[in-house]
């Protein structure tokens, strides 16, 4: 597969791992927006928002608990943080593996352009 999330989550390009389990995988943005800027990624490949179905479902839920974990262990929790996820080119999205960002460390833009 040609996904470069699935190439990091396979091992087979390096990352910054911050937290694994059986279906999730979150690592250091290697462009970082933000002080704290981790992407965390289901292991199965789901290429967006869109392809999200009640069988797969389950792992963003997840997603959601293991970001509020990261973000008491990384220190925004109290502060504040912001997690995104971008669906479609328009959006930005430009890896089509979904993805969330979880960011924080300091005041966030509240602009949405």
């Amino acid at each position: 597969m040609s996904c470069i999330f699935c190439k990091i989550i396979s091992g087979e390009i390096p990352s910054k791992k911050v937290y694994e389990d059986e279906s999730v995988y979150a690592f250091y943005d290697i462009q970082p927006m933000a002080p704290v800027h981790v992407l965390i990624v289901p292991k199965t490949h789901i290429a967006s928002v869109n392809e999200v179905t009640s069988e797969n479902s389950a792992v963003i839920a997840h997603i959601y608990e293991v970001a509020a974990q990261l973000a008491k262990e990384l220190g925004v929790a109290e502060s504040g943080y912001r997690i995104v996820s971008n669906c479609g080119a328009n959006a930005g999205q430009t890896v089509f593996h979904l993805h969330f960002h979880l960011l924080g460390g300091q005041p966030l833009k509240t602009d949405m352009c």
